[in-house]
């Protein structure tokens, strides 16, 4: 081929020379000639070495197979999310559950658990699932599905909601309210599902939780920082719980359970004090009555220190008057006095102060006036 080409081009050449004025055009004409001789070649062999990069490679879908068999399924189904995050999960009435049997599109259910523990089912009709863990279900449906209708389903079964095993949340925390136990819990790990404890500006938390349990505390060993109120009901210490690490202390939460933390107790400091008003005493159990006069900024210039008087309600709705001397308190001649949750501590004006506070304000006056009509 290539030496069929050298033929006309020489050719052509010799006719060129005898055109006079036309050698130019010749010469041009034999370099065209040359450059399709070289190129040619070259891009036959190109396209002869890649056959493949000038025509499009067919792409071919993933073949769906309906056949389910033991060879076509997967060795081991992707668990639920549930069984995935924890596989002690125990489902109960109310949750909901998508279950899905490998190649059979037709049996993929999303159901809730009936009041009574059953799920509905083609097929196998009403089936139990209240008390199973996800994977002892899948196993259970993986049996009654390869009785009769499949050989050998791969079954997978996914809880989409937890609504069952409730735990009440209540009192001085950030976020009250119902949760849900998705797996074992302790009360530390619940109550910071509930944001934690209230904050200064909401309901500071007190110095102790309850837990009330319906079905009781038989199986509990009492301990330190742990108080049993009754059969159905324990006090737990929030500052042992927090702070000294007594596993002990540290109970599992169990569904239906009530937990409830303390609000911090409130005093109130008012009359002839600095900075009237309420107190939560969020680290300490008990404040004297020196020691509320100082959360409340101190005495006043015109406070009455021997005529304080500490005001409590009782249990019964009725109210009492409890005098204190502060002033001998302060010279240590009586024992301060220790103020319960929700005491208010009234300190008066002394009259004599009062009136001394009075004239030196109405002498100042007089004095400023009469420097004013002077100028």
């Amino acid at each position: 081929m290539a030496g069929h080409w050298y033929a006309i081009a020489g050719y052509i050449g010799a006719k060129m020379k005898g055109l006079k004025g036309l050698r130019s055009l010749g010469f041009i004409i034999c370099l065209l000639f040359g450059f399709l001789i070289t190129s040619l070649p070259a891009r036959a062999q190109s396209v002869e070495d890649k056959p493949g990069s000038q025509a499009p490679q067919s792409v071919q879908a993933p073949a769906t197979s309906t056949d389910a068999t033991p060879e076509n399924a997967p060795e081991n189904p992707e668990p639920s999310s549930a069984s995935a995050a924890d596989p002690n999960y125990v489902l109960g009435p109310e949750d909901e559950i998508e279950i899905e049997v490998f190649d059979v599109p037709e049996l993929k259910q999303t159901v809730r658990v009936a009041t009574d523990g059953l799920i509905a089912l083609p097929l196998i009709g009403r089936v139990p699932a209240s008390g199973l863990t996800s994977e002892q279900l899948r196993q259970e449906l993986a049996d009654k599905w390869g009785e009769n209708y499949l050989q050998n389903p791969q079954v997978s079964v996914f809880v989409k909601e937890f609504k069952s095993r409730p735990v009440s949340i209540l009192g001085a925390v950030e976020k009250p309210g119902l949760y849900r136990l998705h797996g074992p819990r302790t009360l530390i790990e619940m109550l910071s599902e509930a944001g934690g404890f209230g904050k200064k500006g909401s309901s500071p938390a007190g110095r102790t939780v309850l837990i009330t349990r319906k079905s009781g505390f038989g199986d509990l060993q009492p301990a330190d920082g742990m108080h049993v109120r009754g059969p159905d009901q324990i006090e737990i210490d929030l500052n042992r719980l927090l702070y000294t690490r007594d596993e002990s202390l540290n109970i599992n939460i169990k569904p239906l359970d009530v937990i409830s933390v303390t609000k911090a107790d409130v005093i109130y400091v008012i009359g002839a004090v600095k900075l009237a008003g309420s107190f939560v005493l969020e680290d300490r159990p008990t404040v004297t009555a020196l020691q509320a006069v100082t959360m409340a900024g101190g005495f006043a210039p015109t406070a009455a220190r021997g005529s304080a008087r500490i005001l409590r309600t009782q249990k019964d709705g009725s109210k009492t008057e409890i005098p204190i001397n502060l002033r001998k308190v302060l010279k240590g001649k009586v024992e301060d006095t220790t103020l319960a949750a929700n005491d208010t501590l009234y300190i008066p004006d002394s009259k004599t102060k009062m009136a001394t506070s009075r004239a030196i304000d109405a002498s100042v006056s007089t004095f400023s006036g009469w420097l004013i009509w002077a100028h």
